[in-house]
């Protein structure tokens, strides 16, 4: 159950950071002028996710 939970949560960081990674592209294509705060909820919910992972992993 629990490496279930922890390939979810890799996939879930992953698909986060492919988010990111279109958003900063499209920011410096200047397809995305406005900053609405969508960079710093990814990068949010990526370090959750991540913070998760690891006391996951320290448990093991």
């Amino acid at each position: 159950m629990r490496n279930k939970y922890l390939a979810l949560l890799y996939a879930r960081r992953a698909e986060l950071e492919s988010k990111l990674e279109l958003h900063i592209a499209r920011y410096c294509f200047g397809e995305g002028e406005i900053d609405d705060g969508t960079e710093a909820e990814l990068r949010q919910r990526i370090m959750e996710i991540s913070d998760e992972i690891a006391a996951l992993e320290s448990r093991a």
